[in-house]
């Protein structure tokens, strides 16, 4: 199943990823985030969507492996993939109808969303 991960561009950006290759992703407290985390595989699509001023999905990456032994504080580790041919906006989502149940825009402030598999392409293809 594809998830997006938000991140805030000023702490830790899509470009961030892209020079150290992997990271571990953690500091989640949301109790739907946490729950989303958990539910992980390795192998999953991810679609970085930075917040802030930027407010876009920009690139993709690959959950590694999922280290959900602290369920309070489950750790993902994740490959960068590459940037979107073009960023996809937060206007442009809202106004797709794929989105319309999407957490991501019921849930603004979720910072893990599970997406159906046409979201990942929308968010994904040129």
């Amino acid at each position: 199943m594809p998830y997006l991960l938000k991140t805030e561009p000023s702490e830790y950006s899509f470009a961030d990823l892209q020079r150290e290759g992997t990271t571990i992703w953690d500091g989640v407290s949301n109790p739907v985030a946490l729950k989303n985390m958990r539910a992980m595989k390795s192998g999953d699509q991810l679609v970085i969507y930075e917040t802030a001023d930027v407010k876009s999905a920009v690139g993709t990456a690959t959950v590694v492996s999922v280290d959900a032994a602290d369920p309070k504080n489950p750790r993902l580790k994740i490959r960068a993939g590459k940037p979107l041919p073009k960023p996809v906006t937060l206007a442009e989502i809202k106004s797709n109808k794929l989105f319309a149940d999407s957490p991501l825009v019921r849930q603004g402030r979720l910072s893990v969303v599970p997406l159906t598999e046409q979201q990942y392409t929308y968010l994904t293809e040129p």
